[in-house]
């Protein structure tokens, strides 16, 4: 009796320890319904009077596990219970036809094993056939039983089952001999109808995608495509079961173009029947952008999931092409940007090449910096004779703001290498040589073309000193930008595509949308410079002519340039005829190294009023700046004296005087006296000290002075 509790007891205990599982393994492998036959050997514990042969139950069910609760399985038994007792008892043989329906608990904690128990009541009808000799008697009886279940699943549709219980007899007649409780033990086959859902064709499908179409995919936009949620659609995700998807992940992978699946998105849990909208990106592998022609994909839209705790995965291929990596739409003229590369070593090196080879040869004092260097890279590109040729297929022209049609942009390294290009080709080459030196740069858009700007980096108020005419500059966001055409490379020099890319902005301002500045740091926020494999393009731009071409070229756009912006200073002075006016005149002519025209400047404006020691200061700086020191001394001296004199007028430039009588002894080697007028200097004006610490170090005399910088001579720009 202990072994049989034993048994009754275990299957409950084992199923409350397993119900904390994760894995639902009842609800995993449930079935709609299962047939089985039993045989079952009885034990009674009533004594009979007699030890039976036989006593055993034959039995057919059907078990039909709850879809909400699959552990539960209300089952309806029928059978025949037989008894056969020795042949002196024949009498008292007799049969059970009976049926029962019941509830049977089972729990499943792993795919081939299940334990349960069961309670199940019914009635049975037993017959007597040699009871009386006339004729059989029969018995209506009730029966109950409970029991458990050990079950084996070789597989999803066949189990073996373990089935000890106790039987409940009640006779309803005066049959009473049979009353009581039976032991059993028995086995039974069962068949579960369904399908197995470890099979192949089985495939769970909790998750249904909706339609999405890929558009076309273009190289360049690869940083797009990785930062933007739904770059390439977005797609509806449903759970189609009736209950609840767990640890919902979304994903989209491309074989050979993605280092991994690109994640789109995570779902903690998607309700029974719920929708969700998810937008799909790619983050690309830089092997995208080795692609030549168009190229047929097919990726994979995946998601990932837990089922009633079972992980599952369903995926749904998307066919799309890939461009060419030279590819690119006008629906966004952001989409330049990614095609402009200043990390490109190919260009780092060219620019280097002019820094040390070209630049030092042209360099023009007052010209902007920046300025200087856009007209060595157009000198350069003029020199290695690259030219502009349309683009036969799908010119500009026909492509601007036509979002359907596909055009090309080649790489400012290939348009380098082949020396021709049309106008985006080139304006990608002219603005990445310039972004490689950390020269801010844009690309203007005007009906059916684009062409390139800089920033200057010149303060907007300053527009003098960059071109005579202020319709030659863009102040933008406080500095001076200049367009340049850079497609009349082979036709004219840099001041010629400068005024041309200044007519073709004025000739479409009609309104906004016939002319857009994109500028190119704004337009790489939302595509990055593509990726590139660095190699060395082979390039010859270091011959000796190649050389002295671009600086020839460079040198006569900058002498034009300051022989026109000293141009319109001198007739700005000679209309307005005031001392002033050629005061300006004269710094002009000295910012940009026109010496003797300075001097010439400066001795109108004192020849207008001896006592405009504005000037007078400055003709001395001029003095030192062509080293004629001794000269400049008697300058300085006499705006000294002139100033020291009693009620003097202008005491704001006796510091300027004092320090630059300093820095004139300082190159003359009088260091003593180079101390005297410093400390003068700083006593008038201490903030001056710092800037001229170099003099004051000097000081003493007995030691080689370092040459002082030009930079540093105090002009005056207005009467003090």
């Amino acid at each position: 009796m202990k072994k049989f509790l034993c048994l009754l007891i275990l299957p409950f205990l084992a199923a409350t320890s397993l119900c904390a599982q994760r894995i639902d393994y009842n609800d995993i492998y449930r079935f709609p319904l299962s047939v089985s036959f039993e045989y079952q050997n009885l034990s009674s514990f009533t004594d009979y009077g007699f030890a039976p042969t036989a006593y055993y139950d034959l039995s057919l069910s059907a078990r039909l596990p709850l879809p909400v609760l699959p552990s539960l399985q209300p089952f309806l038994k029928a059978g025949m219970i037989t008894l056969v007792p020795p042949a002196v008892f024949q009498e008292w043989a007799h049969v059970h036809w009976y049926l029962m329906p019941g509830l049977a608990y089972i729990h499943r904690f792993s795919k081939t094993l299940e334990v349960g128990a069961e309670v199940a009541v019914g009635a049975s009808e037993a017959v007597f056939p040699e009871l009386d000799p006339d004729e059989p008697r029969g018995s209506p009886t009730l029966l109950a039983e409970v029991g458990a279940r050990v079950a084996l699943d070789p597989s999803f549709n066949f189990s073996l089952d373990v089935h000890p219980r106790v039987l409940f007899q009640l006779a309803l007649t005066p049959l009473t001999r049979f009353n009581g409780a039976s032991l059993g033990i028995g086995f039974s086959a069962s068949y579960r109808f369904g399908q197995d859902p470890d099979a192949p064709q089985a495939v769970v499908r909790s998750i249904r995608f909706g339609t999405l179409e890929l558009p076309p995919v273009y190289p360049a936009m690869q940083s797009w495509y990785a930062d933007t949620p739904d770059s390439l659609g977005a797609v509806t995700v449903t759970n189609t079961e009736a209950f609840d998807l767990a640890s919902v992940e979304i994903s989209f992978f491309q074989n050979g173009y993605m280092d991994s699946p690109t994640k789109l998105a995570s779902i903690p849990v998607l309700e029974a029947g719920a929708s969700v909208e998810v937008g799909v990106k790619a983050l690309y592998n830089a092997k995208v952008f080795e692609t030549d022609g168009v190229i047929p994909l097919t990726g994979e839209l995946v998601a990932e999931y837990v089922s009633r705790g079972r992980p599952f995965r369903q995926s749904m291929p998307l066919s799309y092409q890939l461009l060419d990596r030279h590819s690119i739409s006008w629906s966004d003229d952001a989409k330049v940007g990614a095609f402009i590369t200043p990390q490109d070593s190919a260009l780092r090196n060219l620019m280097s090449f002019l820094a040390t080879e070209v630049a030092p040869d042209v360099a023009a004092p007052g010209i902007a910096p920046t300025l200087q260097t856009a007209m060595q890279v157009y000198g350069m590109l003029k020199a290695l004779r690259c030219v502009y040729v349309p683009d036969p297929t799908t010119p500009f022209t026909a492509v601007q703001g036509r979002t359907e049609v596909v055009d090309s942009v080649s790489l400012a390294r290939e348009t380098l290498k082949l020396r021709t290009g049309d106008c985006d080709d080139l304006t990608v080459l002219f603005c990445s040589l310039l972004e490689a030196v950390s020269i801010p740069t844009a690309y203007l858009l005007v009906p059916g073309h684009i062409y390139a700007a800089f920033n200057t980096g010149v303060a907007a108020a300053s527009w003098q000193d960059v071109h005579p005419e202020k319709r030659m500059t863009f102040a933008m966001d406080g500095s001076l930008w200049v367009p340049v055409e850079v497609t009349l490379l082979e036709k004219s020099d840099f001041l010629g595509a400068w005024r041309r890319g200044v007519e073709e902005w004025e000739t479409a301002a009609g309104s906004l949308d016939d002319r857009r500045f994109v500028k190119t740091a704004a337009a790489q926020k939302i595509f990055r410079p593509v990726g590139l494999q660095q190699t060395d393009l082979g390039l010859q731009y270091g011959n000796p002519q190649t050389v002295a071409a671009a600086a020839d070229a460079a040198r006569t756009s900058a002498e034009r340039l300051v022989t026109a912006i000293v141009d319109a200073y001198g007739q700005s002075a000679r209309t307005g005829g005031t001392k002033r006016e050629y005061n300006r005149f004269g710094l002009a002519c000295a910012k940009f190294g026109r010496y003797d025209q300075a001097e010439q400047a400066f001795a109108m404006a004192l020849s207008l009023d001896r006592s405009y020691l504005t000037a007078l200061l400055n003709w001395g700086n001029v003095m030192v700046l062509k080293q004629q020191l001794a000269e400049a001394l008697r300058i300085y001296h006499e705006g000294e004296e002139a100033l020291s004199a009693p009620g003097a007028d202008g005491a704001g430039l006796l510091p300027l005087f004092l320090m630059n009588l300093s820095r004139c002894y300082y190159e003359l080697e009088d260091y003593e006296r180079s101390r005297q007028y410093f400390e003068r200097a700083t006593t008038a004006d201490p903030g001056l000290a710092d800037r001229y610490a170099y003099l004051k170090t000097a000081a003493g005399g007995g030691r080689q002075a370092a040459a002082a910088p030009k930079e540093d001579l105090l002009f005056a720009g207005e009467e003090e």
